[in-house]
């Protein structure tokens, strides 16, 4: 490969991969592309030209821009709009138009050059519903499955790629499930080379948190700042569980494939950080704490928001036992590394993020 377009470029997700692949492949074009629609991806700017990343300020629902991209050898998709609750109460044509028919003119990008595709999915493709259901039981101060409880996709392990995929699973959902779909479509119709990841939470430094997505950040950033935070839903106890993936190990599985497309062409799998690298809301606050943070007085919201789980932990194990990839950056790594990136960034950071 020698030149790779990566869509989102100026998002969270985006700029770490895009940075990380030119640190890693000086000799490579590596090209950023994203609208700037989202707070503080505009700060992205300044780290992707110190490392070497071109930028074009563009919209992948305008087959235009990505024109002006020029050729390649692969298409990162990593643009979305990333909300779980994004059409409730309006309309979803920004999360449909971007979600979908962006994938859908990437995908054709991709055709037209005969470039490799990687797809970055999410966890939430599986049903809410079925999530919902699991057996949990109250661990402490967390949620977690019952103790030798297991069905088809899921075990105390988390969950598997085999998990049903009968069901509503919210719109963003929905359109990442189908974008999944177009891309497997277009490997059997095209003979796209083609990766994709359903990640579960993704977070480290120079992610925009927001109180419907980027938690993590969120939860530090108001603890080191200031500002409200609450327990919403399922009680308001904070007992919800989420397992966290660093995103330079995201990056690790990729480039491990990438070395070796023709091996590992058309693959799927769940990636996050597992049981070992999971965490509750209350679990979190008392990180934050630790990390240096105030302590709050942290409101409890009983009521349950339509698209909100109680629980997901991603089940690697297909992965690993394919590829030998596991994550290695832990809990407090994670925490500490946004801790200090809040920290050391504060000016620019705390108008944003309070």
């Amino acid at each position: 490969m020698q030149s790779v377009i990566v869509a989102g470029g100026a998002g969270f997700v985006g700029s770490s991969l895009a940075l990380s692949t030119k640190r890693d492949h000086p000799d490579w074009r590596v090209v950023a592309i994203d609208n700037l629609k989202r707070r503080g991806s505009e700060l992205a700017l300044e780290r992707l030209r110190a490392g070497g990343v071109e930028f074009i300020h563009g919209d992948i629902r305008a087959p235009e821009d990505l024109a002006a991209a020029g050729a390649c050898d692969l298409v990162l998709d990593c643009s979305a709009e990333p909300s779980v609750h994004a059409g409730y109460g309006g309309s979803p044509a920004y999360l449909i138009n971007t979600n979908l028919m962006g994938t859908v003119n990437l995908l054709e990008h991709a055709r037209v050059h005969g470039a490799a595709f990687v797809f970055i999915s999410t966890s939430r493709v599986y049903p809410i519903q079925a999530v919902r259901t699991l057996p949990l039981v109250v661990a402490g101060d967390r949620l977690t499955i019952a103790r030798g409880a297991a069905g088809p996709g899921w075990s105390e392990a988390g969950i598997t790629e085999d998990f049903p995929l009968a069901g509503a699973r919210s719109l963003y959902g929905t359109t990442k499930l189908a974008s999944e779909m177009l891309v497997e479509e277009y490997r059997a119709t095209y003979g796209l080379k083609t990766l994709v990841y359903r990640s579960g939470v993704l977070a480290g430094p120079w992610q925009m948190g927001k109180v419907d997505q980027g938690f993590m950040v969120l939860w530090l950033a108001r603890h080191l700042y200031g500002g409200p935070l609450s327990y919403m839903g399922f009680g308001g106890h904070g007992h919800q569980v989420r397992d966290v993936l660093h995103v330079d190990d995201l990056y690790d599985i990729m480039a491990l494939q990438l070395a070796d497309l023709d091996r590992w062409d058309g693959s799927l799998f769940n990636v996050g950080g597992g049981h070992a690298i999971s965490v509750s809301l209350r679990e979190l606050t008392a990180l934050c704490v630790g990390a240096g943070g105030k302590s709050l007085d942290i409101a409890g919201v009983a009521e349950t928001r339509d698209a909100d789980i109680p629980y997901y932990v991603t089940d690697h194990g297909r992965v690993t036992a394919a590829t030998g990839w596991t994550p290695v950056r832990g809990m407090e790594r994670i925490v500490d590394d946004i801790a200090r990136w809040l920290v050391d960034n504060r000016v620019r950071l705390e108008p944003i993020l309070r």
